[in-house]
């Protein structure tokens, strides 16, 4: 039989992403591909979780979140966001079924068919099927590696064209980019002028390392009007499981985002939301130590990698790296990504799948190094056995 499906779902496939999961369970191999953090959550948010579940804390809550935790996120926001700013937890903090439901829910709200965005790449792949959910354009700007320097007359040529919003990735996903300041100043001059909006996914703000500072573009002059600020407790507390995420935006952009949320997925998890308001006040001492814990195993990944003569894409800041594998003597990046699988048990992501032109990632593959120490660990031994094993007589092109 044929089926006539909606043509919105023709235009993306399968997350690589989640494809990359499921061939790494297929093989029982160590899964380098999704971003989920093997770091144990605090000892206090789990109790509050269980605590929360066997108190009966089980129904739904208030569609926008638990009154308590939108109070807590304007607080942190406050405190490492918006300068001071507190934002009406009432009216413009909105909690969500994690980041990727945040930032669907935005581009439904704000962005009509045929509009255009622009993103930058590479990309986390989550942000093309949302622009083809609500039937906008993407616009692509590059970031040129190795340094991952935003290419200004591409910039230029995009806002040319009038965009309704711009997705802004900080630190970024796959690259590890931070848009400092400067670029943020740049940026905003020019979303101030066309009227765009800044559709921001912050959601490894505390994960920076090499001296760099996050900063939010809704806490430059001007830009809070036209900024939905996006985060969750994921990556930062080390609950991808939980899905409890959260948007920030003024109300004339919010009441529009909280009707989509409703309807999409009704509340985010009672018991984690409860659990969440013990994360948001964890000290400062907690954010320190997190970013020193990440440092040290890109450190761990940066050494091997030196020790290997691979060429490293070094991330400024959350917990990815991609390495170049161009000189290797692969057809391309999907051909490497399986052969490391298959001889080595080890799950990474093809480059192509973070690019419009997969041609512009075939060189590159992904590394998610959120890892215990252990598993660590055996990584380094298998990623020897490989490289020294399988191409050391290969000539590389780097």
């Amino acid at each position: 039989m044929e089926y006539n499906v909606a043509k919105r779902t023709e235009s993306f496939q399968e997350s690589v992403i989640r494809k990359m999961t499921r061939v790494c369970q297929k093989y029982g191999g160590i899964n380098l591909a999704q971003g989920f953090p093997e770091k144990s959550a605090p000892e206090e948010v789990l109790q509050a979780a269980l605590q929360a579940i066997q108190g009966g804390n089980n129904q739904y809550s208030i569609t926008w979140g638990l009154p308590a935790l939108r109070e807590a996120v304007s607080k942190k926001v406050s405190r490492f966001n918006l300068n001071g700013r507190r934002p009406d937890p009432e009216k413009e903090v909105t909690i969500t079924c994690g980041s990727s439901e945040a930032i669907v829910a935005s581009l439904l709200a704000l962005v009509n068919p045929g509009e255009q965005v622009v993103i930058f790449e590479p990309y986390y792949e989550n942000y093309l099927p949302g622009l083809a959910l609500c039937g906008a354009t993407p616009l692509f700007v590059p970031l040129r590696a190795p340094e991952w320097a935003m290419d200004l007359e591409e910039l230029n040529k995009a806002f040319w064209q009038n965009p309704k919003a711009l997705i802004l990735n900080t630190p970024a996903n796959p690259s590890g980019k931070i848009f400092s300041r400067e670029e943020l100043a740049t940026i905003a001059r020019l979303c101030i002028h066309h009227g765009t909006y800044v559709i921001t996914d912050e959601i490894y703000e505390h994960i920076i390392y090499d001296g760099f500072k996050h900063v939010s573009m809704a806490s430059l002059p001007d830009m809070w009007e036209r900024t939905v600020t996006i985060s969750g407790c994921s990556k930062t507390y080390s609950v991808t499981g939980w899905r409890v995420g959260y948007v920030v935006a003024p109300y004339g952009l919010m009441a529009a985002i909280r009707k989509i949320h409703d309807y999409m997925v009704v509340a985010a998890p009672t018991p984690f939301q409860i659990a969440a308001i013990t994360a948001m006040g964890l000290p400062d001492s907690y954010y320190r130590d997190l970013g020193e814990h990440y440092r040290a195993q890109r450190a761990f990944l940066l050494q091997i990698f030196q020790e290997l003569s691979i060429p490293v894409l070094r991330p400024s800041g959350a917990y990815y790296m991609m390495i170049r594998i161009d000189g290797m003597g692969y057809e391309d990046d999907e051909a490497f990504a399986m052969a490391l699988m298959e001889k080595a048990g080890l799950a990474v992501v093809p480059g192509s799948s973070f690019y419009h032109r997969p041609e512009d990632g075939r060189d590159k593959v992904r590394i998610c190094y959120a890892k215990s120490w252990e598993t660590l660990g055996e990584v380094k031994k298998r990623l020897y056995r490989f490289f020294k094993e399988e191409i050391h007589d290969i000539p590389r092109r780097f």
